[in-house]
């Protein structure tokens, strides 16, 4: 395809699609200097001006010839003046697939801009271009690219480790798919961490700077005893794979997990998480506490309003389950105080079912705990 004859322009009344002009390379290099887009893509580093000018009138042109459709995304901004908001593109990887990619200059962001052009872009991709398949990758971590993916109804279908190439490196990726006959619509529920406010605790979202309460706790000898995935010795980078993977199961509808913080210096006490959600069914519930926590009744009321979040009505704002579901290892009496002063029921033990820290296996109690008893107590 000549560029830039045959690039057509779309429009959607909010967003139009259009060929790269040179007048876009001003914003074009200020999109490519952000840290932001440094971090998440593989523009040069540093991009100079030069970079910007032969992107806009050589490496666009050329990929159009080369089957590489990439398209400048404008609106309007307060003024009413048309205004440069980034790039989409697709690239045909031939036997009607293509690649999306995409890059948001820094105004355009949170304003819902790029989704409406990625839209346009792949109704052309899949009516004009008679795609049947486009995939998406993402650096693994870049929340921005993943979720404008999952409304656009792409699937996520995993980590591939050491794939994606990004100066000189190897990054762990993202990939998913979207087909010509999937809907445009998200195809699981992308769970949010809501505030739960009691008396001695505050539940809230994990955080960056909960690291090193996370790294202190699991360091302790009596939490790796309990919880044997726990790695030995702890580190930041272990406490920061394991936040990337909470934010991974909110990606995925499976599992909630709160911090447990203080209610008055906001000091990360321990967590709580509801995992293996099946929506309008069960989960299942676990928690730790940091060490200088212990024996002061937080845990028990924290696991009380997760209970209560967990058996409150979707309507409502919970996540409408009818059961709740614990284990705990034999031995572990503070954890099986917290369920049973939480109304759960004592259902069952299996033998030698949980593994310890010292690689020995014990046997556990499974507990449980419905939502009329609940609504009862």
């Amino acid at each position: 395809m000549r560029f830039p004859d045959d690039v057509p322009v779309l429009r959607d009344g909010t967003v139009t699609l259009r060929p790269h002009r040179l007048d876009d390379a001003t914003a074009v290099l200020e999109q490519c200097q952000d840290a932001i887009s440094q971090r998440w893509t593989t523009v040069p580093v540093p991009y100079s001006r030069a970079d910007a000018e032969g992107f806009v009138t050589d490496a666009v042109p050329a990929g159009w010839a080369a089957g590489r459709w990439a398209f400048a995304v404008e609106a309007r901004d307060d003024r009413g003046a048309g205004r440069f908001c980034g790039t989409v593109e697709l690239r045909d990887e031939g036997s009607r697939r293509a690649e999306i990619a995409y890059g948001a200059h820094p105004w355009a962001r949170g304003r819902g801009l790029m989704e409406r052009a990625l839209r346009l872009l792949l109704e052309w991709g899949f009516g004009e271009q008679r795609l049947r398949t486009v995939i998406w990758w993402a650096n693994r971590g870049n929340w921005a690219s993943r979720r404008t993916a999952w409304r656009l109804g792409f699937s996520c279908d995993g980590t591939v480790e050491r794939w994606l190439a990004q100066r000189g490196d190897l990054l762990d990726g993202w990939v998913g798919a979207l087909h010509v006959d999937d809907e445009r619509r998200p195809r699981t529920c992308w769970l949010e961490v809501p505030a739960l406010a009691g008396e001695r605790v505050r539940l809230r979202a994990l955080r960056e700077d909960d690291v090193p309460r996370i790294v202190e706790a699991c360091s302790d000898d009596r939490t790796a005893h309990w919880l044997w995935r726990v790695p030995r010795p702890y580190t930041d980078a272990d406490a920061r794979a394991w936040l990337l993977d909470r934010s991974e199961h909110l990606a995925t509808g499976s599992a909630l997990t709160w911090a447990v913080g203080d209610p008055r210096s906001d000091l990360l006490l321990g967590c709580v998480n509801a995992f293996a959600i099946k929506p309008e069914r069960d989960a299942e519930i676990g928690y730790w506490l940091h060490p200088d926590a212990r024996g002061r009744g937080v845990m028990t009321e924290a696991c009380g309003l997760v209970v209560r979040h967990c058996f409150t009505p979707y309507d409502e704002g919970g996540l409408g389950l009818r059961r709740l579901e614990a284990s705990v290892a034999e031995g572990n009496t503070a954890s099986r105080q917290v369920v049973e002063r939480n109304g759960f029921t004592h259902v069952g033990r299996e033998r030698r079912a949980l593994q310890l820290g010292d690689g020995t296996l014990a046997d556990s109690h499974t507990y449980d705990q419905l939502a009329e008893e609940h609504r009862a107590r």
